[in-house]
């Protein structure tokens, strides 16, 4: 594993789970994302996750002028690493999701490392339908996988591979850390591999200590050298990031993951929720890395290589 003497924060600001009748918070607009990211970054994130929205009714949407402005906004206001999602919606194809990656050629992209139920019907229960999409779109979760296929994989990293975009493995479930290990041993996947352990989706691993030391220690048995971070949903989102810190890993939190601040609390910004753990990292006694440290620890390109 990767020792680093600083660790870094990233901020997942708006995502495809929630829905805009969750929160007035959750950001849908290209210009309250920028908005966001900016926050995020002063917060304390060197890294910004990114999905785009449809500008009224805050559906998930993966057009990349959507993406580009986003990330082109971003990169006027500030320096944080811009990491564009692959992820998108379940519910669209791979061409749809992988777009992004050759048009822009960002530094840093996730990568969902396998196929897994990725379950949100429950969350239908407890929201009105505003626009009229959201139960629906939540409910089709059920019935849907989330597919991610070798030859899936395969093409999601060679593409990144050859536009100089690092990937980030979201990690769901253990079973994930052996689609990257086979990927590394087939040359595909470069070392050290970045992972983020995703805890506490319904259909993937829950969001326990004991869960993420399985998955730390899987890794390291596996892969040897790696760098990672820990995303959780909901109310897990803070254990989590506590857990992480305290085994030398990085931290993911932002209002993709989870909607509040504190129980009952609404987070007004994902750069609460990165303030909250700056907090907790330094009363840990642990540094806070800048995005330029991030990008050496992580052999980024830089944003003047990004394509926008």
């Amino acid at each position: 594993m990767k020792k680093n003497k600083k660790i870094f924060i990233t901020a997942a600001l708006t995502g495809a789970v929630h829905t805009p009748s969750m929160s007035p918070y959750l950001p849908i607009t290209t210009q309250q994302l920028i908005d966001e990211a900016v926050r995020a970054y002063e917060a304390g994130a060197a890294v910004v996750h990114l999905h785009t929205r449809n500008q009224t009714t805050g559906e998930p949407d993966s057009s990349l002028d959507l993406m580009r402005d986003a990330v082109a906004g971003i990169r006027e206001r500030c320096d944080v690493i811009c990491c564009v999602t692959t992820g998108a919606s379940q519910m669209m194809s791979l061409e749809e999701r992988l777009a992004p990656i050759p048009a822009l050629q960002p530094e840093l992209a996730s990568c969902n490392a396998g196929s897994m139920n990725f379950v949100l019907a429950d969350i239908a229960k407890k929201i009105p339908d505003g626009f009229g999409w959201e139960k629906p779109y939540l409910l089709g979760t059920r019935g849907n996988v989330f597919a991610n296929s070798y030859n899936g994989l395969e093409q999601y990293v060679r593409t990144m591979n050859e536009n100089g975009t690092r990937p980030e493995f979201e990690v769901y479930d253990v079973g994930m850390i052996n689609n990257i290990a086979y990927f590394i041993r087939e040359g595909v996947v470069k070392t050290p591999p970045y992972l983020q352990f995703v805890m506490g989706i319904t259909g993937g691993l829950p969001a326990t200590v004991a869960n993420v030391n399985f998955l730390y220690e899987t890794a390291c048995k596996q892969l040897g050298d790696f760098h990672w971070s820990v995303a959780a949903a909901g109310r897990h989102q803070m254990p989590m990031a506590a857990t992480a810190l305290a085994l030398g890993g990085n931290v993911r939190v932002g209002l993709e993951d989870n909607l509040y601040l504190t129980p009952g609390k609404l987070a007004k910004s994902s750069g609460e929720q990165v303030a909250a753990v700056r907090t907790m990292a330094n009363i840990m006694g642990l540094d806070v890395a800048t995005p330029a440290e991030v990008r050496q620890m992580l052999e980024l390109k830089g944003a003047d290589n990004v394509k926008v």
